[in-house]
């Protein structure tokens, strides 16, 4: 167990001025007591109330100090396969449903975390894809560096196409994998998953399939995300006139899954995407790459009790009915008065 903020701990000392104030009244409740003449209570109930509400602070304080339990877990990684995620990041790619919808590319990223998390153990990176494939992260084990990276670094033309075409994505660059060293050479399966709405300028399958061969060890699954209502909206959220959606990509996606002797699928069967992600990763050698670290924070269950402690401590004690009639005439009897007032006396506190 280790403590986030020791320091913090020092809260408690606070309460020292409340409990002075309570014993210094409790002085003032025994003397008054002695006046009436009545009997104390139990002293088991006083050190039971007491005892609580000092625990109460005791693990406030503990509170603050935010203790955590934190585990380390081994985290093995394959060494036989790699996969890369490689986004479409062209304009296109912000079209969504509406001004404030989840883009094309957005779904995308949620889609990558989703397939990332379904092979742990496999190195994966990241690249984008306009005219020209660039890396953003290489193949790493970290499964958290990845998600930053998919949701903070992944953005619309970010860099931008080299280029002037309209349609800026071009799948011919995706030849580019082949030598951009993006895979360590003992890495003998390379899977390549491309997430894109499928708009892509004029290319040749057959050379990014010579490039990208089962023979040389890749393999390549895609998700296309796409619907025919879907416009690119401006900073305004106005739809951009010069935008429209192309129903060819479907085919388009197909054609180069195909040609590389993988399989393409929509982003609403991405659970089917990750069966398929994961009988490519199939079996394989691995070895420990580190460990991971975790914590769960345990003060919302410590702050919980000390609340439930201070209520026990500070709530008057339940008494039913027929007792408070009992010690009504019990103080009826005890309490001192003069002679001549004693009748007086005993009926105004009768009616009590």
């Amino acid at each position: 167990m280790t403590f986030l903020t020791p320091l913090a701990a020092l809260v408690a000392l606070a309460a020292l001025v409340p409990i002075g104030a309570v014993l210094f009244g409790r002085i003032h409740v025994r003397a008054a007591r002695r006046e009436l003449a009545l009997e104390a209570p139990s002293r088991w109930s006083a050190a039971w109330r007491l005892g609580c509400g000092v625990a109460a602070i005791a693990l406030l304080g503990l509170a603050a100090a935010q203790p955590a339990l934190t585990r380390t877990a081994s985290v093995r990684e394959r060494t036989d396969v790699a996969a890369l995620f490689v986004f479409d990041i062209s304009r296109s790619m912000a079209a969504s449903a509406a001004a404030d919808s989840p883009t094309r590319l957005q779904r995308a990223a949620t889609a990558a975390v989703k397939l990332r998390a379904a092979i742990p153990e496999v190195p994966a990176g990241v690249a984008t894809l306009t005219d020209r494939v660039l890396p953003q992260l290489l193949p790493v084990s970290d499964v958290n560096g990845f998600d930053g990276v998919v949701r903070r670094a992944v953005a619309i033309e970010n860099p931008p196409p080299t280029g002037t075409a309209v349609v800026a994505t071009s799948y011919a660059a995706l030849r580019q994998i082949a030598s951009g060293n993006y895979f360590e050479p003992h890495v003998t399966r390379r899977i390549v998953i491309l997430l894109s709405d499928g708009e892509s300028n004029p290319f040749d399958p057959g050379g990014v399939a010579s490039d990208l061969a089962r023979s040389h060890g890749y393999r390549f699954l895609a998700v296309r995300f796409w619907n025919a209502n879907e416009r690119v909206y401006d900073s305004d959220g106005r739809a951009e006139a010069g935008y429209l959606p192309n129903p060819a990509g479907a085919s388009i996606v197909s054609g180069l899954a195909g040609s590389l002797g993988g399989r393409a699928f929509s982003e609403s069967d991405v659970g089917a995407a990750a069966d398929y992600l994961r009988g490519l990763v199939g079996t394989g050698p691995s070895v420990r790459s580190g460990a991971l670290p975790s914590q769960q924070t345990l003060a919302p269950f410590v702050a919980g009790l000390a609340a439930l402690l201070l209520l026990v401590a500070i709530l008057p004690p339940s008494v039913p009915a027929r007792f408070r009639t009992v010690e009504r005439r019990r103080l009826a009897v005890r309490v001192r008065r003069p002679r001549g007032a004693r009748a007086d006396a005993s009926r105004d506190v009768t009616r009590v």
